[in-house]
């Protein structure tokens, strides 16, 4: 029963996986300019942000693997889960941890900015004509990269030197002296994951917040009134109106609009303002309909008609959601700052909840049932994911004020795209501390795990509490209870990320006030966003999106299924075109 169990939930994390795969090459494939491709950017970000997605949703895994070895309804180890093999299989799970962490370390540090600089060194002329070989091309490339090399090795060598402090208050208990880390190896590889996370956190509070507040609404505003087919049969008939009009004046000055006039004149320059806004829409609604592009695009195109109409379900659905998310975020944070154990001494570290949170007890309820945590969880990341990319979408890569990028669909460059993957992956690193201990602390560390709060009778014994169901407690870290510490048995993701906070309380102090700031931003962004639209950058908005906006493109609700059922088909309704 055990072996069919683990079997079971390693069986779901292999298709949550693939899942993820097939996301991130969608992902990649859609937002990259098809007119300069390149498969060495294509699969170094696909393979970069599905390791890191994989990392954060190895958390459910994790949660599960050690909630199998205890029965949460009688608060006690179950038979077959000796010590042995609860620490077989956290050892495993430790061992698989450290093998994705040290992938996405090498993949940030070292495979993206040598994919980066592979591509910049590529000439075309000289490939061409011989002058550029492969070889000169690859030290080109791997010169650059020297200094990130350095970086790396700076990295582990500070965190394998640097003095861990082990005067902590109130650190008497044992889960709590476990974590102070011994090994220097270890030391290394959790001072470097603090630091990325860090850099992390702040691209997280600028980008997600921002998203996270921008993402429903922007589902539920951009449903079109009007199907693509019909818009560009009325914009073509529209637009050889226009032209023959032009011809008409044209030709009755002989090229010469002197000769027309004032009242001609000014027809003459309305017409032809005209004609430069209808053929910007033909273009936007070629574009809408996949027109010059791949069959995979024009079945993309088809398939986001095919959901148009749950867009505006989707995004009401998704703004609890973020709302709910919001406000679980928010009343751990007062929770950490006023009940942490030891508060910026430990890198505010709770030791266990005190208020309630409706997202971490959604996610405990739900892990009595596997995979259903699994699939509210993984909504949660992707929810998290995407609203972090339309974050970036929305303020671009920048250099303090100046953009250096802009990460638009179908428009974003090679370059654009492995600066936004590495950020992606910073930003991925920071939510896995951002879910696992402000979002749900208690289903990150214990799951649904409980303990018999009554004494056993001998130290061997496992206390019953079959016929006292009161008795029956969630773990916690400061369980002082000899029982609990023989049955509760804490996530390796958790023992991880609290071994950074507490071994390095500095980066656990960014964390906790990087949250408040996180908050704080996405209030302002969703109350101005009820208003109206935020534009960050006036002078470089993104011109397609202006233009589909003053055009039309983007209406009220009144006509979305039947232009949905249009854009599907390809084919404009006679009616609405002669109108």
């Amino acid at each position: 029963m055990a072996l069919l169990q683990t079997s079971l939930i390693w069986v779901v994390y292999a298709v949550v996986i693939a899942i993820l795969l097939a996301i991130a090459s969608v992902f990649i494939y859609v937002y990259q300019t098809p007119r300069d491709r390149s498969p060495s950017v294509t699969l170094t970000c696909i393979i970069a942000i599905t390791s890191l997605l994989a990392t954060v949703l190895l958390l459910p895994v994790d949660v599960a693997l050690i909630s199998s070895t205890t029965s949460s309804r009688l608060g006690r180890r179950k038979d077959w889960a000796t010590q042995d093999t609860v620490d077989n299989i956290t050892f495993s799970l430790t061992i698989i941890y450290y093998i994705l962490y040290s992938l996405d370390a090498l993949l940030c540090l070292l495979v993206i900015p040598f994919t980066y600089f592979w591509y910049e060194e590529y000439d075309e002329v000289a490939s061409e004509t011989g002058e550029q070989t492969v070889g000169q091309r690859l030290w080109g490339s791997f010169k650059y990269t020297l200094s990130f090399i350095a970086i790396v090795v700076i990295l582990f060598l500070v965190g394998f030197f640097v003095p861990v402090s082990k005067d902590k208050v109130g650190m008497d208990l044992d889960y709590f002296k476990r974590l102070l880390t011994e090994n220097h190896g270890e030391r290394a590889l959790t001072f470097a994951l603090g630091l990325l996370m860090t850099l992390g956190i702040c691209l997280y509070v600028l980008y997600t917040s921002v998203g996270l507040a921008l993402f429903p609404i922007s589902l539920i505003k951009t449903a079109p009134s009007i199907s693509s087919p019909t818009l560009r049969a009325s914009t073509v008939r529209q637009l050889e109106a226009n032209q023959e009009r032009l011809r008409q004046l044209e030709g009755r000055c002989g090229g010469n609009p002197e000769l027309l006039s004032s009242k001609d004149r000014r027809e003459l320059d309305t017409l032809t303002r005209e004609e430069r806004t209808l053929i910007r829409r033909q273009r936007l609604v070629d574009e809408a309909q996949g027109e010059g592009r791949s069959w995979l695009m024009r079945a993309w195109f088809k398939i986001e008609a095919i959901f148009r109409p749950f867009k505006l379900l989707g995004g009401l659905l998704l703004l609890l959601i973020a709302f709910v998310t919001w406000v679980s975020m928010l009343l751990t944070a007062i929770d950490k700052a006023k009940n942490s154990v030891c508060k910026h001494r430990c890198g505010y570290i709770l030791g266990h909840i005190n208020v309630f949170n409706p997202v971490n007890w959604a996610l405990v309820q739900s892990a009595k049932v596997f995979p259903v945590d699994y699939a509210i969880f993984s909504v949660l990341v992707l929810l998290l994911f995407c609203s972090s990319v339309a974050g970036i979408s929305v303020v671009g890569i920048r250099f303090l004020w100046i953009r250096i990028f802009q990460i638009r669909k179908g428009h974003t460059s090679p370059q654009a795209l492995l600066l936004a993957t590495a950020m992606l992956m910073l930003i991925i690193l920071a939510l896995n501390y951002s879910i696992s201990m402000v979002l749900a602390p208690q289903y990150a560390t214990f799951g649904p795990q409980t303990f018999c709060d009554r004494a056993p009778r001998t130290l061997l014994e496992q206390p019953d509490c079959s016929n006292h169901k009161a008795l029956i407690k969630p773990c916690s870290e400061l369980a002082e209870n000899p029982a609990a510490q023989r049955v509760c048995t804490p996530s390796v993701v958790s023992t991880f990320l609290n071994r950074v906070t507490l071994n390095f309380p500095f980066f656990g102090v960014v964390f906790f006030w990087a949250q408040f700031f996180f908050l704080g931003l996405y209030l302002v962004v969703f109350v101005t966003s009820l208003f109206r639209s935020p534009r960050l950058d006036e002078r470089q908005l993104d011109e397609d999106a202006e233009e589909a906006e003053e055009e039309g493109l983007l209406a009220n609700t009144g006509r979305r299924f039947n232009a949905t059922w249009q854009d599907i088909t390809g084919r404009a309704d006679r009616n609405s075109s002669e109108n």
